[in-house]
C-alpha cells in the first residue's frame, strides 16, 4: 500500500445475501467488482472494502422490510461495517406496491429485492447497489464521501424496475417501488428466475424417463394411432393442457409444495409463493413435454413404417401424421409420468417450492470462516 493510499479514508461495505441460495449467486460476482464500481460511481478518494456475508440475517416472510432492516443493522454493528446492503429473494411490498429497494440512513443499511428486478437481476443489481451505497452515506451525512449530488428520484431512470420513490431524503428513509401492473409482472418473472426452473427440470428426470416409457408403450398400440387421427387440433390441445395441469397439481399435492398462510406468512405472501411455485413447475413441465414430444416423434418415425400406419388409418400419411401421433402420445404419457414423479428425490422436487430454501453446498459460516457442515 503506497503512502497516498494509507491516508485515504476507508469505508467497509457489507454485502449480505439472504437466504444463502439464489441471492448468494448474485452477490458473489457483485462482491468481486463492487469496490471498483464504488470508486468509479461514488468516490474515487475512498478505499472501498467489500465484505460478503450470508446466512446470518434471517429472511423475514411478512412481506415488509422494517424487521429485515433491523436485523441487517444488527449484523452491520456486530461486524463493524460502515454500511450494509442486503440482497434478498423475498418479494417485499410498500403501500401495496412491489418494493424494489429501501434505504435507511439512520441504520446505515439498504435492502434490494432481487425478484422485483425481473429477469436480469445481476445486471440490475450492478446498477442499483452503488447508488444505494451513495444514497445511504449521503443521507447519513458521512463526511468521508462526497455528496451524491443527485436526487433520489434520479435512480428511477437508472434502474428500470423502479417506478417512483416514496419518502423524503431528509428523513433518510426511502422506498423505491415498482409500478402496479408491470411491476407485479416483473416481480413474478423475477420470482421464477430466482427459483431456478432449470433445477426443477433436472429434478424431474425420473418423471421424464417414466413418461418416455409410457410413450414407447403407447406407440405400439394402433388404437392410439386411430385416436390421434380422429381427434382434431382443438381436442388434442385440451388433452395436452389437461395433462400438464394434472401433472403440476400432482407434483404440488404429492410433495406438499403448497404454502399455507400462518402467523409468519401472510395471505398475500403465501399467494405469491404459490404462484411462483406453480409458474416454476409449469415452465419445467412444459420444457419436459417439448423434450418428450421431440423424442416421441423420432422414435415413432423409426419404429412405425409408413405402410403400416397407412394400413391402419386407411389413407396416405405424411410427416404431419407422425407429429399428431407424437402429440397425443406425449399428452397421455405426461399422466404416466406423474406416477414416476412419486419416485423423485423429495429434496429435488421440494426445491421447486418458492418458499423452500435448501442449504446450498459449501455455504460458509461467516463468523468462523469455515464451511458449514449442516445440522
Amino acid at each position: 500500500m503506497n503512502h497516498s493510499e494509507e491516508h485515504r479514508p476507508e469505508i467497509v461495505v457489507g454485502l449480505v445475501a439472504t437466504p444463502p441460495d439464489h441471492p448468494a449467486r448474485v452477490a458473489a460476482p457483485l462482491t468481486a467488482e463492487l469496490a471498483a464500481r464504488l470508486a468509479d460511481r461514488v468516490d474515487a478518494n475512498v478505499r472501498w472494502t467489500v465484505r460478503e456475508g450470508w446466512g446470518e440475517v434471517a429472511p423475514r416472510r411478512d412481506g415488509g422490510a422494517e424487521a429485515l432492516l433491523d436485523d441487517l443493522a444488527q449484523r452491520r454493528a456486530d461486524d463493524h461495517w460502515d454500511i450494509a446492503i442486503c440482497l434478498t429473494d423475498l418479494p417485499l411490498h410498500a403501500a401495496r406496491m412491489p418494493l424494489v429497494a429501501q434505504t435507511s440512513a439512520r441504520r446505515r443499511v439498504a435492502i434490494l429485492s432481487l425478484p422485483a428486478l425481473g429477469l436480469h437481476q445481476l445486471r440490475a443489481a450492478r446498477a442499483a447497489v452503488p447508488d444505494l451505497v451513495s444514497r445511504v452515506l449521503t443521507d447519513a451525512s458521512d463526511q468521508r464521501v462526497q455528496s451524491a449530488g443527485w436526487a433520489p428520484g434520479e435512480m428511477v431512470g437508472r434502474v428500470p424496475a423502479i417506478h417512483k420513490v416514496v419518502g423524503e431524503a431528509d428523513g433518510g428513509e426511502l422506498s423505491y417501488v415498482a409500478s402496479g401492473l408491470i411491476g407485479r409482472a416483473r416481480l413474478l418473472t423475477g420470482m421464477v428466475r430466482a427459483n431456478r426452473p432449470g433445477r426443477a427440470l433436472l429434478g424431474l428426470s425420473k418423471l421424464l424417463v417414466g413418461a418416455f416409457g409410457t410413450a414407447a408403450f403407447a406407440l405400439t398400440t394402433d388404437t392410439i394411432w386411430q385416436m390421434g387421427d380422429a381427434l382434431g387440433g382443438l381436442r388434442l390441445t385440451v388433452i395436452m393442457l389437461l395433462g400438464l395441469a394434472a401433472l403440476v397439481a400432482w407434483l404440488i399435492v404429492a410433495h406438499d409444495l403448497w404454502e399455507k398462510p400462518d402467523r409468519g406468512t401472510p395471505v398475500e405472501l403465501a399467494r405469491l409463493f404459490n404462484l411462483g411455485t406453480v409458474l416454476t413447475l409449469t415452465l419445467a413441465t412444459a420444457v419436459s413435454y417439448v423434450v418428450l414430444f421431440v423424442g416421441t416423434v423420432l422414435v415413432g418415425a423409426l419404429l412405425i413404417d409408413t405402410s403400416v400406419l397407412e394400413q391402419t388409418l386407411q389413407r396416405p400419411v405424411d410427416f404431419a401424421d407422425y407429429l399428431t401421433l407424437a402429440w397425443i402420445t406425449s399428452s397421455l404419457a405426461t399422466v404416466g409420468g406423474a406416477i414416476g414423479s412419486g419416485l423423485e428425490n423429495e429434496e429435488t422436487v421440494r426445491a421447486a417450492a418458492y418458499g423452500y430454501h435448501p442449504e446450498p453446498d459449501g455455504w460458509r459460516d461467516e463468523k468462523h470462516g469455515q464451511p458449514n457442515s449442516g445440522s
